[in-house]
């Protein structure tokens, strides 16, 4: 059974409820049985560690996966979605090295591996449990029973069998090579992680002397930031093509050799030098110069310490020469190498350990951390002599990505993959890939593939899966091991584990007779297990190897723009090296998630806040739309702000919501007054003739082609806005300009179609949104469904809104022509709201005309299509369309803001600004569409200039019309005063002090109350509009409206007092609608009044539209044949108009009500029909009190006219009691009229029926046996 739905709603503690019901239902394990014999759909998710709690850019990349694969599954396939674990490497380490003060291999020798390893396997896992925890509370499916770990032996066995393929292939090779070199945790890091983590540092900046042998009076000058890479020199380079001259310093008499461009390094002003000799580069080359230091001067007999040339010498920074240390950087190592300085297999100068020190060949600074070493090193070279100059400098440093300390590039003995050799492979593969944004495809990934580099896959490190090469002493005898079972082969022990300390003491007979080989120390970086998950994660190739071939590539991956060098890159490589082909089909990157001043996120700074405290502040939809919905989805960066998720709630969230709230609570009304069961069954509801119900739903229909197009090109960022969008049409526009429908207030008939298809376009909307918004979709279902007629239910099981398909576009549906008129009127209406805020006119108020200008005859026909919607929507009474502005009189004209272009301008503004409000309309016209206009050689934009419409006024007339434009239409609303409309504008105060009175007490729609005022003084302004507008308030509240004073008995729910347009108004609100007291004030049924000009014949008289109050409702054809009865006309050939519009079968004539309506045989009155607030008969309202109404009527309160046509007097007692019975359908029972509801003021057949005129009649019915 359907439920009521509260007024308010908290969003997180609803969620906590929607989590019990899918825990109770196991509703994730329910979808996947239920989807098991669909198409598969194979998903990837990148493994992150649980050695940290999840933050901001997990939940991206988690909801941007949550919401593809949920859209995968709604889309008929089968989805398995299983979580992963990255559980080696870096980050597992170095919290061990720090909780276990670890500073280098020593230490971990002295623990032995197997203990270390131990203290890594231990805390592997140690937020696991809050990762499901925060997973599942945001609203992520995803299996963590069936998940991968890196560390699961059958893991790491099919990496090894990865690599085994890689090494018969000939891609694998042992080299030596200048690497990014993490200090704090001893280890080399690949060129993606270096990438990772740039800073902004200062380092010393130091440029030193190397004289030349041939005479030490000259020397090269060269340039370094690394001081302690100075030590190690074996070289200097020059560029071979720019200029270098030779320079004497004035202010020592010092001769220098540098680089033209460059003597701004060394010098402030050319009246510091004198230049001797200019030659290039190439001159210098073969130089011997004087070494620094004597550490290495072995290295001469290679050709050490001299001049070398390379073009990679550029003339932006130093001195254009720069010295050589071969080993500690990668150009260094390469020039060196191509002069035969050192040898790729030669014994390394690289006197510095894993913990970035100094060893004992540096006998000077031995021990030493390198950079706290410059210092001393800086020092030395000022004492030698050799130093010329000494700073700072401030530049982006590479840092360690785990450890936060400063890389070094330091060469290291590596095992590496081939790249370089596949580049075209790898651009062809990724060209396979359909990227989201299109952009990293090309630019990010595209421009790092076409420079990739062979791939150093060896850490030298722990707790990994052991590199699985068994080798001999000299290296000449190599075994690549690929499987568990090949090594239990060639060593004869059974293996259970993978791990070093289960592996390191394994040994393999040699076949060449070199004794035994053992394994290699070095373990796999961890972005080569990772980038082995396709393959690693279902153990292939020993098991499910069908399964696996069957589904690769995967269909989808998502992961963040870092991971372009990371994640996507190595997963290419391997899967290229090994199946020549991409590993995935689709992929959406994410951009970074930033603190809110577009920092990165620190816990250390604290400049976030955390997201488990988001969402139990706001909800995990909200955090799930606010990072969907902005440009991070589009691989740009956001900034992060809680208000931002905050306002999901209150433009998204909340107004979705009570337009749910709407529905249920006008179903519920409608079975409880009207007794109707509501049941929708898509295949048998009724097709509504209502244009806003044929705009929404075909508007929605549009939307599910729109949404499975987008979808399926995972253009979420195009998705997400228009979803959004759609809440605002529906909730600001359908349910707004539908209220009265929706409540029935234009007849049952008319209430269950709005209804139905407010339902159908809420239901839609669930669907739609559950892959984004799963929980406020689950918990309108949960309920919405109970209102779903069972026999249209094709699914076997529909417990959850996630269970259900996607709903399929109904094309037939769909009607462009009028969403694209619906379209025109928003935007007329948008145009006037714009109007009438800048005039400070409240919509309250009624203004005469709004003029529409358009060039467009065919958009102008669609606008007046839809025009009472218009007009009720800006409150005016007349709606004039035009394609000629010029007969308005309107022109454009410019000011020029005098902030902005002032400030830019400074003394040509005076001349610029005079020409600026000289533009001509015509002018400015075109600077509307192009955006820019130069005025006296200045380029001015929108920012620069305000537009204004401006109005001759011998053209325009006397009405006072204010314009507003968006470029098509223009609108023009006439504000001349008016004090009638001002008056029903005051009237609509009153209306809104009520209605905000009822919410504030919490009242339902159904809720039966009568309303009693007071306005102070008697007989001012508020006191005459409110007596003057009283059907027109009564329309509205649909409440007895009574004066003061509140009877005693009365129960009252709330009382307000304040001020309104000087007057002091009292508002009460009382239990119940048959108080005795006051009299009712009003009509109590909906009416027009009538003026019939037929046969030359002129008569007034008034129409009840409905009769009792919702029933007996009248449609044109009904209320044509009433006037021809009332009025006696003898033509049947009528025609019936308002403000000269003729009526037709599709107006909706309850709209019409209070209004005055024109009856002719066909021709528009000639004479405008002057609109009245007043009944033009008397009339006397009815209230049935101890019966229900009979023949099928339902209503309990009515009215009967004692004159119409006006003046016609003819109604006596006995006819009053006939029309009584026929209105309440009781002609068959006795009746007492009274003008009270406890009988004691009867009403006789001596009462004066005139005297009754306004007054409520009180209808008792008697027993049989009693007098009338």
């Amino acid at each position: 059974m359907v439920q009521p739905v509260p007024e308010t709603i908290n969003f997180p503690a609803e969620e906590e409820q929607i989590l019990k019901i899918w825990k109770e239902l196991d509703c994730f394990q329910q979808c996947l049985k239920q989807s098991k014999n669909k198409p598969r759909y194979t998903f990837y998710d990148g493994p992150p560690f649980a050695t940290g709690l999840p933050h901001y850019g997990h939940i991206l990349a988690g909801t941007i996966k949550d919401i593809v694969t949920r859209f995968a599954h709604q889309s008929g396939f089968s989805v398995e979605r299983r979580f992963g674990w990255d559980c080696h490497g870096l980050p597992v380490e170095y919290e061990i090295d720090k909780t276990l003060d670890i500073k280098g291999p020593e230490d971990v020798a002295k623990m032995g591996i197997a203990e270390y390893n131990r203290h890594c396997r231990s805390i592997v896992m140690r937020y696991s449990g809050e990762w499901e925890t925060a997973i599942t509370r945001l609203g992520r499916w995803i299996d963590f029973e069936n998940d991968y770990k890196t560390l699961y032996p059958s893991f790491m066995e099919s990496v090894w069998w990865v690599f085994k393929q890689l090494y018969d292939k000939g891609l694998v090779y042992r080299g030596v090579k200048v690497m990014p070199f993490s200090t704090a945790c001893n280890t080399p890091l690949s060129n993606f992680e270096a990438n990772q983590n740039y800073k902004d540092v200062q380092d010393p900046s130091v440029i030193v002397t190397f004289p030349l042998e041939e005479d030490e009076n000259i020397s090269l000058v060269a340039w370094t930031t690394t001081p302690w890479t100075l030590p190690s020199n074996l070289a200097v380079c020059v560029s071979p093509e720019y200029q270098y001259v030779k320079i004497k310093e004035l202010s020592s008499g010092n001769i220098y050799i540098i680089m033209e461009a460059r003597l701004v390094a060394l010098f402030k002003s050319d009246t510091e030098y004198n230049i001797l000799e200019r030659f290039k580069g190439i001159a210098l080359k073969g130089k011997k110069y004087k070494p620094l230091f004597d550490y290495f001067l072995k290295c001469k007999e290679t050709g050490a310490f001299s001049v070398l040339v390379d073009n990679y010498v550029k003339e932006e920074e130093g001195t254009g020469v720069v010295h050589q240390a071969p080993y500690f950087g990668a150009d260094d190592f390469r020039v060196c190498v191509d002069y035969g300085i050192i040898q790729k297999d030669s014994s390394p100068v690289c006197p510095v350990d894993a913990s970035g020190c100094f060893t004992a060949e540096v006998k000077d600074f031995a021990g030493q951390y390198v950079k706290d070493a410059d210092k001393n090193i800086i020092k030395y070279l000022k004492d030698k002599g050799r130093l010329v100059h000494c700073s700072t400098f401030n530049h982006n440093y590479p840092f360690c990505w785990r450890s936060d300390t400063p890389l070094i590039y330091k060469a290291v003995p590596s095992w590496f993959v081939r790249v370089e050799h596949m580049v075209d492979k790898l651009l062809g593969n990724n060209d396979k890939c359909y990227w989201v944004p299109e952009f990293v495809r090309e630019k990010r990934f595209g421009n790092w593939l076409k420079d990739a580099r062979d791939w150093a896959i060896s850490r030298n490190r722990y707790w990994g899966t052991p590199i699985p090469l068994w080798v001999s002493e000299d290296f000449e005898e190599v075994v690549c091991v690929g499987s568990v079972a090949e090594l239990e082969d060639l060593s004869g022990i059974k293996i259970e584990d993978l791990h070093r300390e289960s592996v390191d003491h394994i040994t393999i007979p040699s076949l060449g007779g070199k004794g035994v080989l053992r394994r290699v120390s070095e373990v796999f970086d961890c972005w080569f297990e990772s980038g082995s998950m396709p393959y690693a994660q279902v153990h292939y190739p020993f098991e499910n190897r069908r399964e696996f071939e069957d589904s690769f590539p995967a269909d989808f991956i998502a992961e963040g723009i870092d991971q372009t060098r990371g994640w996507f890159y190595t997963l290419l490589v391997l899967s290229t090296a090994l199946f020549g082909k991409p590993p995935f089909r689709n992929v959406i990157v994410n951009g970074l998630v930033l603190a809110s001043d577009g920092q990165k996120m620190s816990k250390r700074k604290k400049n976030y806040p955390d997201p488990i405290n988001i969402v139990n502040s706001y909800g995990a939809d909200a955090l799930r739309l606010y990072l969907i919905n902005s440009p991070v989805v589009r691989a740009e960066n956001l900034r992060f702000k809680e208000d931002g998720v905050r306002d999901v709630l209150k433009d998204v969230f909340l107004p979705w919501y009570n337009a749910y709230r709407f529905l249920i609570q006008n179903v519920q009304k409608l079975q409880k007054e009207e007794g109707i069961q509501f049941l929708y069954n898509e295949n048998t509801v009724e097709d509504s003739h209502n244009i806003m119900d044929k705009w929404i739903l075909s508007f929605t229909q549009s939307l599910i082609h729109f949404f499975k197009a987008e979808m399926e090109a995972y253009r979420l960022y195009t998705v997400v806005p228009r979803l959004v969008k759609f809440v605002d049409m529906l909730t600001n526009w359908y349910v707004r300009m539908n209220r009265k429908r929706l409540k029935g207030e234009n007849g049952t008939e008319d209430c269950e179609r709005a209804l139905e298809t407010l339902f159908a376009v809420l239901f839609h909307m669930c669907r739609l949104m559950a892959p984004f918004t799963p929980f406020i979709t689950e918990l309108m279902y949960q309920n919405l469904r109970h209102l779903i007629d069972p026999s249209s239910v094709e699914n076997k099981d529909t417990c959850s809104i996630h269970y259900l398909m996607l709903p399929q576009v109904r094309e037939s549906i769909i009607d462009r022509r009028i969403e694209t008129a619906v379209a025109q009127m928003q935007s007329v209406i948008e145009l006037g709201r714009v109007i009438r805020d800048r005039k400070t006119l409240p919509v309250k108020y009624p203004l005469k005309e709004v003029v529409v200008i358009q060039k467009d005859s065919e958009a102008l026909k669609e606008i007046r299509f839809l025009e009472k919607y218009i007009l009720e929507e800006l409150n005016v009474r007349q709606l004039t369309l035009s394609t000629d502005k010029d007969k308005y009189g309107i022109r454009l004209k410019a000011e020029p803001d005098h902030m902005v272009l002032g400030k830019r301008l400074k003394g040509a503004f005076k001349s610029v600004a005079a020409t600026i409000k000289g533009l001509q309309s015509a002018q400015l016209e075109e600077f509307q569409k192009s955006g820019s206009i130069i005025v006296e050689g200045h380029e001015l934009h929108e920012e620069d200039l305000r537009l204004m419409y401006a109005f001759d006024a011998s053209t325009a007339g006397s009405a006072q019309y204010e314009a507003h434009s968006d470029f098509q239409a223009l609108v023009l609303l006439d504000v001349t005063p008016d004090q009638s409309m001002v008056d029903e504008g005051v009237a609509r105060e009153v209306i809104n002090r009520i209605q905000k009175l009822r919410k504030k007490a919490h009242l339902m729609p159904s809720d039966e109350i009568t309303i009693y005022y007071s306005s102070q003084p008697t007989g001012e302004y508020l006191d005459n509009v409110i007596k003057n507008h009283t059907d027109f308030i009564l329309g509205t509240v649909k409440s007895s409206l009574k004066l003061y004073p509140v009877p005693t008995s009365a129960e009252m729910i709330i009382q307000e007092k304040t001020q309104l347009k000087g007057s002091n108004l009292e508002l009460t609100l009382v239990k119940g609608t048959l108080d005795v007291g006051a009299l009712p004030l009003g009509l109590n049924c909906a009416y027009v009044n009538v003026k019939v000009s037929v046969d030359g014949k002129k008569q007034d008289g008034v129409i009840l539209l409905e009769n009792p109050r919702s029933d007996n409702i009248v449609n044109l054809i009904k209320l044509k044949n009433v006037i021809i009865s009332i009025f006696r006309l003898q033509t049947s050939k009528l025609a019936i108009f308002h403000e000269k519009k003729e009526l037709t079968n599709e107006t909706d004539l309850m709209i019409l009500s209070g209004k005055t309506v024109s009856v002719t045989t066909g021709t528009a009155p000639v004479e405008a029909i002057i609109q009245s607030d007043n009944l033009l008969c008397k009339y006397v309202n009815l209230q049935l009190v101890n019966a229900k109404p009979q023949e099928c009527l339902k209503g309990t309160v009515g009215a009967i006219l004692l004159e119409n046509p006006a003046g016609d007097t003819g109604l006596t007692y006995p006819g009053l009691l006939h029309e009584t019975a026929r209105v309440f359908g009781l002609r068959s029972k006795k009746l007492r009229l009274c003008l009270d509801d406890v009988k004691a003021e009867g009403i006789t057949n001596d009462s004066s029926l005139k005297l009754l005129n306004t007054k409520t009649i009180y209808v008792h019915v008697l027993p049989r046996t009693a007098e009338s």
